[in-house]
């Protein structure tokens, strides 16, 4: 596919400008982070879309420096640390920003604030919204949609409040599912604009090796934050239980974490450690390039509004194996395009392992078909078509 048939969609006449707000963005010192907000802006241009992006961080964090692969303007604001300060750090961050998007509206006036998260980001563009007369829309991008962090108490309670008040500000939420969507439903009884949205994969970074590697050397990749949700332990005991009869199983997990020394313990007290490895965090490239050239992608995660990965390894080719009840579910349809199994489900897990390594003529089928539901719904331009709509509407 050439890039002129990737990045679909007519210049047209009137263009919008887009002022992004998120807290998450490539950076120089972690060029993956918020990729899923970076890599639609392009298509979006071809679009008819001009982007600006101011990524945030509170100020108790690292100074970022911008990524010259993914502009934006890096901002640090005062916010008191920990959850406790997220319900009023929207505030804060408006004082903080609005001179100087007052500034960047004067010299080319904004068409809409496009937040990613309710807080700060949602917050602060639904007071940019009211003072400037600009309307603006959310983007959810977790199943924590009220930013409880799946705890009560008074301060959860604080944060649910300050998440209601701007979904019922925006001009539309946007959710990465139908799963996040639901659960934003159920969670209130008051009429929110909403949408489904997914992201969008890069099919040519993306693509498939145009090789076969099979199955002689067979390996299982996992790619994402090392923490017991994602269920990577999980996979370290399906593969023990899988190497009497795959001797020569390989599993590489790419990624940083909180839960990283306990997965190399859980590896050496499997018997798994020269088995398996901790590839630490890689570049976009890199990871394309794990995709093509692993076996089975696997990730039973927990928790998962989403999850970019599972659709980047099925445009990959790849057979993808995610877990029911989280918002991939909607993707993949098991045995058809991808393999699902239930959360936690180890017995589950190895069986469909088995199944797949034993197989490669399933492998290529479940591949296949996973390549193709990309190619026809989940492409950055699929992405990009639909924002445009959204941000038309804002505007009308």
């Amino acid at each position: 596919m050439s890039a002129a048939g990737f990045f679909q969609g007519d210049e047209v006449s009137s263009r919008l400008h887009v002022l992004t707000l998120t807290p998450f963005f490539p950076s120089r010192q972690n060029e993956v982070s918020g990729c899923f907000i970076a890599e639609p802006i392009e298509p979006l241009r071809q679009c008819g879309v001009d982007s600006s992006v101011i990524a945030v961080a509170p100020i108790h964090y690292p100074r970022q420096q911008p990524s010259a692969a993914a502009a934006a303007e890096w901002v640090r604001f005062p916010q008191v640390p920990g959850n406790l300060g997220l319900s009023s750090a929207g505030k804060s961050l408006y004082a903080f920003l609005l001179r100087r998007v007052e500034k960047l509206h004067a010299t080319k006036p904004i068409a809409v604030i496009h937040a990613h998260a309710a807080l700060p980001c949602g917050h602060a563009a639904a007071l940019l919204s009211k003072r400037l007369k600009i309307p603006f829309v959310v983007t959810l991008h977790g199943l924590d949609v009220f930013n409880t962090c799946f705890t009560g108490g008074m301060a959860a309670g604080w944060r649910r409040k300050a998440s209601m008040d701007v979904y019922g500000a925006a001009r539309t939420v946007l959710c990465i599912s139908g799963k996040v969507q639901e659960v934003l439903k159920a969670g209130t009884t008051a009429e929110i604009r909403s949408t489904v949205v997914h992201n969008g994969v890069n099919p040519i970074l993306f693509s498939p090796t145009p090789v076969a590697s099979g199955l002689s050397d067979p390996e299982i990749l996992m790619v994402g934050n090392l923490q017991r949700s994602k269920g990577h332990e999980l996979v370290l005991q399906a593969i023990a239980k899988l190497q009497p009869s795959f001797p020569e199983l390989r599993g590489r997990i790419i990624g940083e974490g909180p839960d990283r020394a306990q997965f190399e313990a859980l590896a050496a007290e499997l018997g798994i450690a020269p088995q398996v490895q901790f590839a630490g965090r890689q570049s976009r490239s890199e990871v394309a390039e794990a995709m093509r050239h692993c076996s089975v992608f696997a990730l039973p995660s927990r928790n998962e509004g989403l999850g970019c990965v599972y659709l980047e390894a099925m445009s990959c080719a790849k057979p993808v194996i995610a877990c029911r009840g989280q918002g991939i579910e909607e993707v993949i349809e098991h045995g058809k395009n991808g393999w699902l199994i239930p959360a936690d489900g180890l017995d589950e897990l190895v069986q469909g392992l088995s199944a797949l390594l034993g197989s490669p003529e399933i492998c290529l089928r479940l591949g296949a078909a996973a390549r193709q539901t990309i190619l026809e719904r989940l492409t950055l331009s699929h992405q990009a078509q639909r924002l445009v709509e959204i941000y038309r509407q804002a505007v009308a």
